[in-house]
């Protein structure tokens, strides 16, 4: 396969439910970038779950302990709720957790940078358990478009489209921004930004539309 059956294949889904999905799944980043620290620090949280586990299970993570549990609960029982609710590695990402609420007023510092790629820069030097996936994965979530999530699915589909000789075992910034740069050509052959890009992607390899 090449770059140009992946256009043909994300076009085909640009059209009816799928697209639909991802119409909708926009519209909660949007709103959620209007709302105030305190949810984007939710946001925050979800963003170090889902690492290493999958965003199913950080959702409902997210949903049983809610922003206030992430920036008040106890450490140790933070790591006890997460173990509890399935989380593998409940205490190191409690840990990040905690360590994570010297930026409770993320949205405060976020939205002063100029632009996303500042803000992730920061992000990834300041966040316990960020890497440049993490970061992106946070800011396409509270509502920005021009950074990409390279996780394994992206990754994959990139490898599998020619796009990318190998599936890189690690990604140091200047190889995300490298990889990064070629979805971003693709995003510009769809006219979709990188947002809309990552979640057709994600469909086509998951079945679902999730954040």
């Amino acid at each position: 396969m090449d770059a140009g059956s992946l256009v043909l294949q994300i076009r085909g889904l640009m059209v009816g439910r799928v697209a639909e999905q991802v119409e909708e799944r926009i519209r909660e980043f949007k709103t959620l970038r209007s709302r105030g620290n305190e949810d984007w620090f939710s946001e925050l949280c979800f963003c170090i779950l889902t690492a290493y586990s999958g965003a199913r299970l950080g959702m409902r993570i997210q949903n049983v302990i809610g922003p206030e549990g992430f920036l008040r609960l106890p450490e140790e029982e933070l790591a006890e709720r997460l173990r509890r609710l399935g989380h593998r590695f409940g205490g190191r990402r409690a840990n990040f957790i905690v360590q994570a609420r010297k930026v409770s007023n993320i949205k405060d510092i976020v939205v002063n940078f100029r632009d996303e790629m500042q803000a992730r820069d920061w992000l990834v030097e300041n966040v316990m358990g960020f890497g440049y996936k993490e970061a992106s994965h946070f800011l396409r979530n509270v509502g920005y478009d021009d950074v990409a999530i390279l996780d394994r699915h992206v990754l994959r589909t990139m490898y599998e489209n020619g796009m990318i000789k190998e599936v890189p075992k690690g990604l140091a910034r200047r190889k995300y921004l490298e990889i990064e740069a070629k979805l971003r050509d693709l995003s510009a052959q769809l006219s979709i930004p990188l947002s809309k890009l990552d979640l057709y992607i994600w469909y086509m390899r998951t079945g679902d539309v999730l954040k």
